[in-house]
């Protein structure tokens, strides 16, 4: 099959044009086709195209699908490494093959029109026909093709499609996109009537002028007429240029669109529009004349189970859980997306980079040999792409800059889609990565940057300091993580030239097990693959957010408010937007339990700008309980867009002691409510409360950032035996008023401890414990967690806390985490995490409650504050899981109570942790009191 080793040339498509609607008959072809697949060509059926093959025995299959997500093959994913050998342009004899047939019946309304059919998405390549006659080979997965049907079409009767699927090509080379490999139809097939004399492509070109005016001129048929209803403009020609007069410009904070019609005699197409002008002056990216920055998300298209297909709905409500977490732009990686996505980018606002279907990352195994980028067989099919995506797309205002794919090296056929590019479209920057000397591109781009380099970079200490910068990919959110996002944003804000990136990833891509939890990269039995690497998103794979998406939101904010005792200072980061019609509601809190309250109008504080807002709080309430001020600056429409915090008074640390002698009794040691065993010198009672521990604890279950990376620390803390620790018993001593326990802490086959003593005192229906470590021996490695663990029944699954939250927080991973008191339960402490690991840290508490039904449990009190985690599984349970559903909750509750933790970093790929949140074993002294609750939910 010359076709499928053909360098991914498609074969008999019609000339690429934009995406818009019109008035002449359409009929969709979307819905249940029949469907068999074949494991080779050679295998698959012959003449099936003929419209009286008996195609019975067949599946159904929908249209639009991935049809390994409906029981035909299997899924498979790669990150970098292609799944077949690299031997281009030859593809394995062993290659899925699935035919697609429907048959159809075409309204009379198509009489007498030309007509064409769409396919908007074919993965890999398809070979077609209609009514037994071939009409060409699609390629470019996610590109639209079209072919002209007038000729084989049978309007007024029936018709049969015929679509040969392969899942290999020569054009699977350049579509090695990290993802999983899902062939199919898996976007719209679509009839559309084709007039004549109507209005095959339009081009607009809209921008918007520095003293308030739109400039206007739409490129299309000659005989045409242009109209902008809500302008007053009407009957304008052509291929000429207008003035539009005033008008309210387009920008992803203001997102304003006006219906454009372009009319001929036979056909009328409605499109819409915005003014708005991308420009970079000064070595600044600015969109109507003004810097932007660009906190933005990658973002790829998956449904965990139709694969590539996702419906407009699911779309339209992942775009608008952006806007409200503070995403405004989005990359569009690595491939456009479905045509209808972009539309929802014109509406909701989002600055978009439009990303070529070109990646050919696995060259890179074999040392870039071969590489397409730089073949000049494959010139033609470069260019194609780049041509497809330009032509599809130009008219969408939210679509600032175009990119020539991503990951494909360098070469010549990368320059020559630039020129291309550049030559049909001079109005958008072109944007590719790759060019590291910025040859063929008006952006200078990076993935993973450091923050210390992102801030030489803005200070002019690189080689391209005259252009823009951005991180087209940074704080890699896989698990756990990403930490380190206040840090870059600060930056951005910092230097006028770093103006933003993209955070990696969206979406976790994992595919929906029975189980009820969700499959990665080798859970259908691939030979080859990247396991939970494609598990790396902002939100799971059912579009629940995820700490780290609630994080950025926190750190994405646009507006920042500095609190302080009766006032705080407002600064507007949009660009755009004034703060008309936003409000501060401010409350104070005694120990977390409000006091007072109110609203306060802001004023239109305009964008850019800072101003001073007077609070009326009054005093703080008489005591000495802790008061806290925290204010939330809330839009017109009562989304949040800030928050802060200030502390009004911190409360005395006082511990009451005293009243009780410690006495060794029954083989047991006895201190007021507080009973060790002998064996450990560990707590087995408090009161009626039965428990283990509490005991030294540093291992955490590795985060991805932990385990991943070029020098991971999960291999370092493994070597070290941070998981294995053992403890012996050094001494147990009584005193009048303590009972103090000494220990030895390490691993086996290391000479490395940490010393450490168990101080307990007698409290009131408790006991407070003093931890003192002090590290002995060669520390090479950091800690994961410092603090200690105990177990509790398994009743207590009621957890109150007075601290940060309400969601879990990590040194660096902590801007959306405020004081307060909060409410929740152990099961819902725990973050589900596609590949189970670390999670559910509350901060800085000052007391927590674990309490049964009756109101019995257990109270800490943090001397002044703990970190802590509350689970049904152990840490090792947790380490050992590959799958959330390997989690079995066990007969206790193992609450972890943590000094410190090291931070969260984004190792998996890119930095690791800044060396502030840096766990280093030296030594340490923390407390905290224990006491037991006897049946009554107190509090504090």
């Amino acid at each position: 099959m010359e076709y499928l080793t053909g360098f991914g040339r498609p074969i008999g498509t019609s000339a690429p044009r934009a995406a818009f609607d019109t008035d002449a008959p359409r009929l969709s072809l979307n819905g249940t086709w029949r469907f068999r697949l074949a494991p080779s060509v050679a295998e698959a059926a012959g003449g099936f195209w003929a419209p009286g093959f008996d195609d019975s025995g067949w599946s159904p299959l929908p249209v639009p699908s991935s049809w390994p997500m409906h029981g035909h093959g299997r899924p498979a994913y790669t990150n970098v490494v292609y799944p077949f050998p690299v031997d281009p342009p030859h593809v394995p004899t062993d290659n899925p093959t699935g035919d697609h047939r429907l048959v159809f019946e075409v309204p009379a309304a198509f009489e007498g029109l030309g007509a064409r059919l769409r396919f908007d998405g074919v993965d890999s390549c398809g070979r077609v026909w209609l009514n037994g006659v071939e009409l060409g080979v699609t390629q470019g997965s996610r590109l639209p093709a079209e072919f002209d049907v007038t000729a084989a079409l049978r309007p007024g009767a029936t018709n049969v499609l015929a679509v040969r699927v392969h899942q290999w090509s020569a054009g699977s080379y350049l579509e090695d996109q990290d993802m999983w490999w899902l062939p199919g139809i898996f976007r719209d097939v679509t009839l559309l009537a084709r007039p004549a004399g109507g209005v095959d492509d339009v081009f607009v070109h809209a921008t918007f002028e520095p003293g308030g005016h739109g400039r206007l001129r739409v490129d299309g048929p000659a005989d045409a007429t242009v109209s902008i209803p809500a302008l007053g403009l009407a009957g304008l020609p052509t291929g000429a240029e207008h003035d539009a007069g005033p008008v309210e410009p387009w920008t992803a904070e203001t997102p304003r669109l006006y219906e454009l019609v372009v009319a001929t005699a036979t056909e009328t197409a409605t499109l819409r529009v915005g003014f708005r002008t991308v420009a970079i002056a000064g070595g600044i990216l600015t969109v109507n004349g003004r810097r932007i920055v660009l906190r933005g998300v990658n973002r790829h298209e998956f449904h965990p189970d139709l694969g590539r297909v996702v419906p407009l709905e699911m779309v339209r409500a992942e775009l608008e859980l952006m806007r409200r977490h503070h995403v405004n732009a989005i990359r569009t990686s690595h491939y456009p997306p479905h045509p209808d996505v972009l539309d929802l980018c014109d509406e909701l606002g989002f600055w978009v980079i439009d990303e070529c279907d070109y990646e050919t990352h696995g060259f890179e195994t074999v040392g870039w040999r071969g590489n397409p980028s730089d073949d000049p067989r494959f010139v033609e099919a470069c260019v194609d792409r780049m041509r497809r995506m330009v032509e599809r797309d130009k008219n969408h205002p939210s679509v600032i800059m175009w990119s020539l794919g991503n990951e494909a090296g360098v070469g010549a056929n990368l320059g020559l889609m630039a020129d291309w590019a550049r030559e049909r479209d001079p109005g958008r920057p072109l944007h590719y990565e790759g060019d590291r000397g910025c040859t063929h591109v008006d952006v200078y781009s990076r993935m993973y940057a450091s923050h210390a380099e992102v801030d030489a970079i803005g200070r002019g200490e690189d080689h391209v300091p005259h252009l823009p910068f951005i991180l087209c990919e940074y704080a890699h959110a896989m698990g756990n993580g990403p930490g380190g996002l206040a840090e870059y944003d600060e930056l951005f804000d910092r230097h006028p030239r770093c103006q933003g990136g993209f955070v990696w990833e969206w979406l976790d891509h994992g595919i929906r097990r029975p189980e009820g939890d969700f499959a990665y990269g080798g859970d259908f039995g691939e030979p080859l693959h990247d396991g939970n690497f494609v598990i790396d998103g902002l939100v799971f794979p059912d579009r629940t957010p995820s700490p780290g998406l609630v994080e950025l939101a926190a750190v994405y904010a646009p507006v920042r408010l500095a609190v302080r005792p009766g006032e705080v200072t407002v600064r507007n980061r949009y660009a755009f937007r004034s703060l008309d019609g936003a409000g501060l509601r401010w409350s104070v809190t005694v120990d977390g339990v409000p006091s007072a309250e109110g609203v306060v109008r802001l004023p239109a504080v305009a964008a850019g700008e800072t101003e001073v807002v007077a609070l009326p709080v009054g005093p703080v309430p008489p005591g000495t309980g802790e008061a806290w001020l925290t204010v939330h600056a809330v839009a017109a429409d009562g989304l949040e867009i800030g928050a802060g915090q200030v502390q009004l008074r911190e409360a005395p640390l006082s511990v009451a002691g005293g009243g009780s002698a410690p006495r060794r009794e029954g083989g047991v040691i006895r201190f007021g409510a507080a009973e060790f065993e002998p064996v450990h010198g560990r707590l087995a009672r408090l009161g009626d409360l039965v428990l283990r521990g509490p005991v030294l604890d540093v291992w955490r279950a590795p985060i991805d950032n932990d385990r991943l990376g070029p020098d991971p620390v999960a291999a370092r803390w493994r070597a070290a035996g941070l998981h294995r620790m053992t403890h012996r018993l050094l001494g147990i001593d009584l005193t009048p008023d303590a009972v103090v326990v000494a220990t030895r802490v390490a691993a086996a086959s290391s000479d490395r401890a940490l010393l450490t003593w168990y101080t307990w005192r007698h409290v009131e229906r408790g006991a407070e414990l003093t931890v003192r470590v002090e590290p002995t021996g060669e520390w090479d490695v950091p800690l994961p967690r410092l603090g200690v663990r105990l177990e509790l029944p398994p009743d207590l699954g009621d957890v109150g806390w007075f601290g940060a939250g309400p969601g879990e927080a990590y040194p660096d991973s902590r801007t959306a985490a405020l004081i307060g008191r909060y409410r929740s339960t152990v099961d819902g402490l725990a973050t589900p995490y596609v590949l189970p690991q670390e999670n559910g840290n509350r901060a800085d508490a000052r007391w927590l409650t674990l309490t049964g039904p009756d109101g019995t449990g257990l109270r800490v009190e943090g001397v002044p504050r703990i970190d802590f985690t509350a689970r049904r599984w152990s840490t090792q349970d947790l380490d050992a899981a590959r799958h959330r559903a390997d989690l079995v909750a066990t007969d206790r509750i193992h609450l972890h109570l943590d000094h410190a933790h090291h931070g969260l970093g984004s190792a998996a790929c890119g930095p690791g942790v800044l060396p502030r949140y840096v766990l280093r074993a030296e030594p340490a002294t923390f407390s905290v009191v224990l006491r037991a609750l006897p049946g009554s939910r107190e509090r504090r």
